[in-house]
């Protein structure tokens, strides 16, 4: 997998092969990366944590996950993945677009609940660990998926897909509307279009008139909505994003750090190693021969 076209924000790069859009990926916090940035995509993600221990954040909510842990993203969620303390977790990655599951002709399979789920008209839970009264259940399709796509047999497509049906019928006939949205859907449209914004110029100068005008907000409601949403000024944030583009550019490629710098928008080498070590304790070039 490619780990900067996996963190970007609103992946416009397809995850998911078009003819049949159903892929996984094997992954570990922090020996691949320390953390995926907050982003949104089209596709239904199931993180699925095999060993360790990390945190995952949807719509602005955390939770702590260990292993094992299902964890269930819906079209259009904002979410992301970091490392917690010093702990290491593994987990599977599966990505499938919804459109694997849609009829042509809506009947009521997909009016009544699938069609539903992902407006966000009705709600099914986020977190699965084996304490939940279904996991089991909703473990067994996915297993199965894993399975078969190891060798991947004449038909397997069809298998897969029976087996993705699996899983929406126990969130339907057994979990729907036991969870609640935790923000307005106007909070986190508003967002979306903030850090695609983001994702899209990282590289060049970004003003605060520049981002509150994708808002739609004065500069001083943009800077107090940025600062109660996040938790960090806009400023820091857009810092962060941009260092951590930089350590991902540090272990993927053979850039000079000088180039790098300037490529994730630091026009200052000097400012940028500092700024990169007091985020992550060591220079840029230790950061690359660390890994």
């Amino acid at each position: 997998m490619n780990i900067l076209e996996y963190e970007n924000y609103y992946e416009d790069k397809n995850h998911v092969d078009m003819v049949f859009p159903y892929n996984t990926y094997l992954c570990s916090i922090p020996l691949d990366f320390s953390e995926v940035p907050l982003h949104w995509h089209e596709e239904i993600e199931i993180i699925y944590v095999k060993k360790g221990k990390g945190c995952i954040t949807v719509d602005f909510r955390q939770y702590v996950v260990k292993a094992p842990t299902i964890v269930l993203i819906i079209p259009g969620q904002l979410h992301c993945i970091e490392q917690m303390d010093e702990c290491s977790m593994e987990y599977e990655n599966i990505l499938f677009h919804p459109n694997i599951l849609l009829p042509k002709r809506n009947d009521s399979s997909s009016t009544d609940f699938l069609l539903p789920l992902l407006k966000g008209t009705i709600t099914v839970p986020t977190v699965f660990t084996p304490v939940y009264p279904y996991y089991q259940d909703l473990a067994a399709p996915i297993d199965a998926c894993d399975e078969i796509n190891r060798t991947k047999p004449q038909g397997y497509e069809l298998f897969i897909k029976s087996q993705l049906y699996q899983l929406l019928f126990i969130l339907n006939n057994r979990c729907r509307n036991l969870s609640k949205p935790i923000k307005s859907k106007r909070t986190l449209d508003k967002m979306k279009l903030v850090l695609k914004y983001v994702e899209n110029n990282y590289m060049e100068h970004i003003s605060i008139a520049d981002i509150a005008d994708v808002a739609g907000f004065s500069e001083s409601h943009f800077m107090r909505y940025f600062k109660e949403t996040m938790g960090t000024s806009f400023v820091d944030y857009l810092k962060d994003y941009r260092l951590t583009m930089a350590a991902r550019l540090l272990v993927t490629s053979d850039a000079a750090i000088l180039n790098i710098a300037s490529e994730v928008g630091f026009d200052n080498l000097s400012y940028f190693n500092r700024a990169f070590k007091k985020r992550y304790g060591m220079t840029p070039s230790q950061y690359r021969n660390s890994l």
